[in-house]
């Protein structure tokens, strides 16, 4: 029997377990996505929200303060090494494969950690051509953050539902053109932590973005 990481059987497990949904479009909502310690762990980060951020409905307006868990963040933090680690164990890979009906070869991996705070919103839209793969995972304990999940919407925009906001609570979808997701503007309570899993093309510009 093949031997993994807590991380790795912790995912292994929770996608085995998932609640497969197919509308407005395919997506999927996890439990305990990550190994508890790992979700504490990079919730604990020492990475303070950023103090003046600017909110027009994209996460690009603030490229210059986005966090990713790159070489020297992997190599500063073990939990965003044992994260990148798990996303890129081959028989992780398989399983998203296989669950999401997705071809994820040659696909490079790239993971953000976001921390939002009221005044934060994302308009509907659709992930960019070059995502192979889009999970949420969610890292917040706070019960007051419960309305904090992602918003679901129809091709017409119309809100249709919320992810389960909660700690190790995820999302998955394969972007595609019917894929609108977004976060409607509301108070947040705190702050709304998560991170958010990406297999990516060759061809994405950013390559400082990627896992190493």
């Amino acid at each position: 029997m093949t031997r993994h990481s807590p991380n790795t059987d912790a995912f292994l497990a929770s996608l085995a377990h998932c609640r497969a949904e197919t509308a407005p479009f395919r997506h999927w909502l996890l439990e305990d996505a990550l190994a508890a310690e790992t979700g504490d762990a990079i919730a604990g980060l020492p990475v303070a929200p950023a103090a003046n951020g600017l909110y027009d409905g994209t996460r690009e307006v603030n490229n210059s303060t986005r966090v990713f868990f790159d070489a020297e963040m992997c190599g500063r933090h073990p939990a965003c090494a044992a994260t990148v680690a798990t996303f890129k164990d081959p028989a992780v890979i398989a399983a998203i494969e296989e669950t999401c009906a997705v071809d994820l070869s040659g696909g490079l991996l790239r993971v953000e950690y976001t921390q939002d705070r009221t005044g934060f919103w994302l308009e509907p839209h659709t992930d960019i051509s070059v995502k192979l793969f889009t999970m949420l995972v969610y890292l917040g304990r706070d019960p007051d953050l419960a309305d904090c999940g992602t918003d679901i919407y129809d091709g017409d925009h119309k809100w249709v539902g919320r992810a389960p906001y909660g700690f190790n609570k995820g999302l998955i979808f394969i972007p595609g053109s019917d894929t609108w997701h977004g976060y409607a503007p509301r108070p947040i309570a705190g702050v709304r932590k998560s991170i958010i899993v990406n297999y990516v093309t060759d061809d994405w510009r950013d390559r400082f973005e990627l896992a190493p």
